[in-house]
């Protein structure tokens, strides 16, 4: 098995979906079979305007053709490993990048960089992980928040003092530092305020209000993915999880009828109608979350 770096960019001309699946040509196939069963890194590009870098990480279960294109295989990921980094890690300046096998013998940027699916060593994955899950608790769970109540112990952040390189995987795969995570994510890229209604509100002790909702739940194999959240405050959030609104694809705000208070809730929305989109336009929900969840959850 071998750590692997797979590149994407949201305007890809391959059918991918990063916490789900990654198309790639018959070309990168014997790069990409080593990388079964262990984990990967997504990267973008430095040519895409704003890019993030090494941004997320998941885990390959399998590649298979790729059955409605010939010539073309599919990563197939494993569900609930793919994860969003918190803080994106950039590539590095050209003669130190963040990833170092990518260095010549004469301390040059190889060709390699230019590798659409290519193995990372341990120590250059491991590097990029503490980068991008690390860091601060600025965006950490409100103190009050009865989902993590049981749990306000774990808010200290536990140090990197592994002796095995997959422990630090291991550590992610806790479903309440994943969260946390997931809400860092979320929250950052919908600036704090929820989607709905629009306000931005910040408690007492310098925490946002809003909550990070997963569109397809995580008991539904919601991934933990930007594109699959919505910064909601809690009542919103409440409502939102028991199918009282949804969206269409366009962001329109979708009210169920069986609400007992419509005037109410036409009240709480933001005057637009339309849920307020992410910051960056990569991070907009997705239409294959807003469908799943307009088709499982929504009571018209």
């Amino acid at each position: 098995m071998t750590f692997g770096v797979f590149i994407h960019r949201a305007d890809s001309i391959y059918e991918d979906s990063p916490a789900e699946r990654y198309q790639f040509p018959r070309p990168y196939l014997t790069r990409a079979e080593p990388t079964v069963g262990d984990w990967i890194l997504y990267y973008e590009p430095r040519k895409v305007r704003g890019t993030r870098g090494y941004f997320a990480v998941a885990k390959v279960q399998q590649i298979i053709p790729d059955p409605g294109t010939p010539g073309m295989y599919i990563a197939v990921i494993e569900p609930g490993s793919y994860l969003d980094f918190p803080n994106p890690v950039p590539f590095g300046s050209p003669g130190d990048p963040v990833e170092r096998g990518l260095l010549n013998e004469a301390g040059a940027i190889s060709g390699r960089a230019q590798s659409a699916v290519r193995p990372i060593s341990a120590a250059d994955f491991n590097r990029i992980i503490e980068l991008g899950l690390g860091g601060d608790d600025t965006l950490l769970p409100r103190d009050d928040d009865p989902a993590l109540a049981p749990n306000l112990v774990q808010d200290e952040r536990a140090p990197f003092q592994f002796e095995q390189e997959r422990d630090r995987i291991g550590y992610y795969g806790s479903r309440i530092v994943r969260d946390r995570i997931f809400r860092r994510v979320v929250l950052r890229a919908y600036d704090e305020r929820c989607a709905i209604t629009g306000l931005k509100l910040i408690n007492g002790g310098g925490r946002a209000e809003v909550q990070a909702a997963h569109i397809r739940p995580v008991e539904a194999s919601g991934p933990d993915i930007v594109t699959n959240g919505l910064a909601l405050s809690g009542t919103v959030h409440w409502m939102f999880d028991r199918g009282l609104i949804s969206l269409d694809d366009d962001l329109k705000i979708l009210v169920s009828r069986q609400i007992n208070d419509p005037d109410g809730v036409s009240a709480m929305i933001n005057k637009s109608g339309h849920a307020l989109p992410p910051l960056r336009p990569a991070d907009r929900p997705h239409p294959h979350f807003l469908k799943w969840h307009r088709d499982h959850c929504f009571k018209i």
